[in-house]
Formats: structure tokens, sequence, C-alpha cells
């Protein structure tokens, strides 16, 4: 027989200190534990512990997440971005978000020049290739890398036109470490 677990709110009080030890997504407080959380009440009898399980739980970085970030800086041996969200997953990441792409991680082939690669505002695809103890992304696979660039003249945005981006404004080509999907990202 499956039981339908009963639904807490943030704040509700769920146990005492007496019956059992505050788990995960909860907290104590003056004997009582409280919910932390929207979620499903887990009362563990064999351990003693309640748990609140996330109804919508936080979306946290992964190592092999493929994530969607905005280039902030770009330096001679790095790039700096900061991880929108998870591909996939609407909800906003929790924890560390800034990462750092080197050189040696940003396209198959050696990259000698990252302004080739990258500019800063570049809406790149990536992949996590560390999460702790700093975040580290790469875009050295062919299906990551830009997906919505801005031209460094004018900031329109520049459209794929064959290995190039071009400004139809400026009427100039930038180059990018461009992903197959160019242009295909929804804000």
């Amino acid at each position: 027989m499956n039981k339908e677990k009963k639904i807490v709110i943030p704040g509700e009080e769920i146990a005492t200190t007496e019956e059992f030890l505050a788990g995960e997504g909860t907290y104590e407080q003056k004997g009582s534990i409280f919910s932390s959380y929207l979620g499903r009440l887990n009362l563990d009898a064999e351990e003693m512990v309640a748990k609140v399980e996330p109804i919508n739980p936080l979306v946290r970085l992964n190592v092999g997440d493929m994530v969607l970030a905005r280039v902030g800086d770009v330096k001679s041996s790095m790039v700096i971005a900061d991880v929108v969200r998870v591909e996939g997953n609407t909800r906003a990441v929790s924890g560390e978000t800034l990462g750092s792409i080197h050189i040696s991680k940003i396209s198959e082939g050696y990259t000698a020049d990252v302004w080739k690669e990258f500019r800063i505002g570049d809406i790149i695809r990536a992949k996590v290739v560390q999460v702790k103890p700093s975040l580290q992304l790469s875009t050295d696979r062919p299906n990551l890398g830009v997906l919505l660039a801005l031209c460094t003249r004018c900031r329109m945005p520049l459209e794929k036109k064959d290995k190039t981006l071009f400004c139809e404004n400026c009427q100039r080509s930038e180059l990018r470490n461009i992903a197959p999907d160019y242009g295909r990202y929804g804000h």
C-alpha cells in the first residue's frame, strides 16, 4: 500500500525534538521541528528523523550538466561566465553560478586567442566539468559554444553565415566558437 505523504508549508510545525531529529528540509527551534519549504513530510520511524522532500526542488549544478551561461569577462587564458540555467530546466540555479572556462577547454583544437572564441555578453552552452572547489565549464564539444552574440561595434544581434557571424548593420564579420544551433536561444 502506497500511503500519500502530507504536504507541509514553510514554517509549519511537523514534530518535536523529543520524537524526531531534524533532517533535510527542516529546522529546529525551541524543541519543535519546522518545515523549511513546501514539500512532502517524511517522518522516518526507523531512523527517527523528520524530513521534508521538496515538491519543486532547487536546481544545483552537477558535473555533466549542460548549462546556458552569459560571458562576463574574457581574459588571455580563460573566460568567466555566469550560469543562467541548466538546459531543460526553467528554474533558477542555486549556489555558485560564476564559472570559468580554461583556454584548454574552449574548443576541440588548439585555441590561440580567447577573444576569437568568445566576447563579453555572449550567451553560450557549456558543460559543467567541476563544481567544487570552483565551478569549471567547458565548450570543447561539437554541440557547445555561442548560441547568441551581439556585434562588438553596434551591439546588434549577429547572424550565422557559414562559419562566421555577420552584422547586417555594420556589414562586418566576427569569429566565435559557434554552437551548431546558433540563433535558436530563447530568452
